[in-house]
């Protein structure tokens, strides 16, 4: 409990003195693909990749995967080796339209809303930092209410490999509200979000709602990482 409210304790004072936030999307922001959701797009994407013959560009790992960013990375990799021609294309097209359809049903992540309104109610400058599609970004936003509060909504491009760990998007979003690294801090989920902030020289406050995301956040190498928004909202 006392390591809980240190680590709140600490994400407060970082976001207090920075002048921009920017939130990682699928998970700080709300849940995409709750509940394992995101499993049938990665089988369609499969079938794609199938249905053009490269099916044997993924691994055993990637096969299995309920993850449709793995199916992507995987073809962006093999057109180094071999032509896929419109392939890639096309999974980034159907991957977009899922993720737009997903966001119409997203979970909403708790307090995130609320966290958000204080942020620019106080004077921040707000971005969304996203493997996702901006496009599913901006879906969620707006039927959530929120899409005013956000400056910047930088999302995938069409070359996977600049998705985060790379910092990519994290430059993109700092460039368009006119900050330094020095001026933000990042709030992600994840292992890649944490190693894109620390690449960008940008601050970091890990969200992990469950002991898996937590422990992945620490293993990656962040050092304050909340459960919940509530010890950041936490009045002193």
């Amino acid at each position: 409990m006392a390591d809980d409210r240190a680590a709140g304790k600490a994400a407060r004072r970082l976001i207090e003195e920075s002048r921009g936030v920017l939130f990682d999307f699928d998970g700080p922001v709300c849940r995409l693909f709750p509940k394992g959701a995101s499993a049938p797009l990665a089988d369609e994407l499969r079938g794609l990749v199938a249905k053009y013959g490269a099916g044997d560009v993924l691994t055993d790992e990637e096969r299995e995967s309920p993850d449709p960013h793995v199916v992507l990375r995987a073809v962006h990799r093999a057109r180094r080796e071999r032509a896929v021609r419109e392939l890639p294309a096309l999974l980034e097209e159907h991957l977009t339209a899922g993720e737009v359809t997903a966001a119409e049903t997203a979970w909403p992540t708790e307090l995130a809303d609320t966290l958000v309104r204080r942020l620019t109610d106080r004077g921040h400058r707000l971005a969304i930092v996203t493997n996702n599609s901006a496009e599913a970004a901006r879906r969620y936003l707006s039927r959530a209410g929120l899409l005013d509060r956000f400056e910047m909504i930088e999302g995938r491009t069409t070359n996977p490999a600049l998705m985060k760990p790379d910092p990519d998007v994290i430059f993109r979003a700092l460039d368009g509200l006119g900050l330094g690294p020095t001026d933000a801090v990042m709030i992600g989920d994840s292992g890649s979000d944490f190693q894109a902030a620390r690449r960008a020289g940008v601050s970091f406050v890990g969200y992990g709602r469950n002991e898996r995301k937590i422990r992945g956040l620490r293993a990656a190498g962040a050092s304050i990482v909340v459960d919940s928004y509530r010890a950041v909202l936490q009045r002193e």
